[in-house]
């Protein structure tokens, strides 16, 4: 008898078991069946909106315009391996100090190079013969920006101007990316009329004087480049 409620209790164990473990399979092939149909739709990164339009001669004018009106900032500070030179930035000129600010803000001088030096007259920066300086330009814009010479200024020792185009034009205008200082004892007024100046260096002559004292090739580059290292906005 007892053996008969042992088989009995034996077979109820495992009919228990057997139940168990359907109902693990099921739930297994249930989990299996859901994570299968699940699928993570993939996004595209989103590129960043431009800030500011691509400046072209037909939209730079009256972006730097607008510009203006917000960005008031007039001194700079333009780091050097020869050391830092301060600059006052005319409010008279507006498009152009506006357009140096712009720059500075967008990191476009960094790492540009005092590229023409001629002692006893000018040192000019804010180009380079690295590539990226090149696709720089071309991110921000081809755009040239007209003389502005009836404010006052002249091309005294320490003030800074704008070179003319390296494309010829008849009404000499600008390229926005490039500057010089005059380092000449006694100014170079013969400049006067052409080119725009549109500020003057407060602090800092004794390094302007020692990069125009760098030894120079045929064409008037340095020996040893020059770099800008940082152009920054002082108060």
């Amino acid at each position: 008898m007892r053996i008969l409620v042992f088989i009995g209790l034996f077979f109820v164990f495992l009919n228990c078991e057997d139940k168990q473990s359907r109902q693990k399979a099921n739930n297994s092939a249930a989990d299996s069946l859901t994570t299968s149909t699940i699928v993570e739709e993939k996004k595209e990164p989103q590129k960043p909106q431009r800030k500011y339009p691509k400046l072209t001669d037909k939209n730079a004018m009256e972006f730097f315009l607008e510009y203006e009106k917000e960005h008031k900032e007039n001194k700079v500070r333009i780091t050097t391996d020869f050391g830092t030179i301060d600059i006052l930035l005319f409010d008279e000129t507006k498009f152009h100090r506006a357009n140096f600010i712009f720059l500075t803000k967008q990191r476009y001088f960094d790492n540009t190079q005092f590229y023409r030096i001629v002692k006893n007259f000018v040192i000019q920066g804010g180009s380079s013969d690295d590539l990226s300086i090149a696709e720089r330009r071309q991110k921000i814009g081809q755009y040239l920006l007209p003389t502005d010479t009836n404010r006052g200024f002249v091309h005294d020792r320490g003030v800074i101007s704008m070179p003319s185009s390296e494309i010829e034009n008849p009404h000499k205008l600008a390229s926005p990316y490039q500057f010089f200082i005059v380092q000449k004892h006694g100014g170079a007024h013969h400049l006067d009329g052409s080119y725009t100046v549109f500020g003057k260096v407060i602090d800092g002559m004794d390094v302007v004087d020692k990069i125009a004292s760098q030894e120079t090739d045929g064409s008037e580059w340095p020996l040893n480049n020059i770099y800008i290292r940082s152009v920054e906005i002082i108060n």
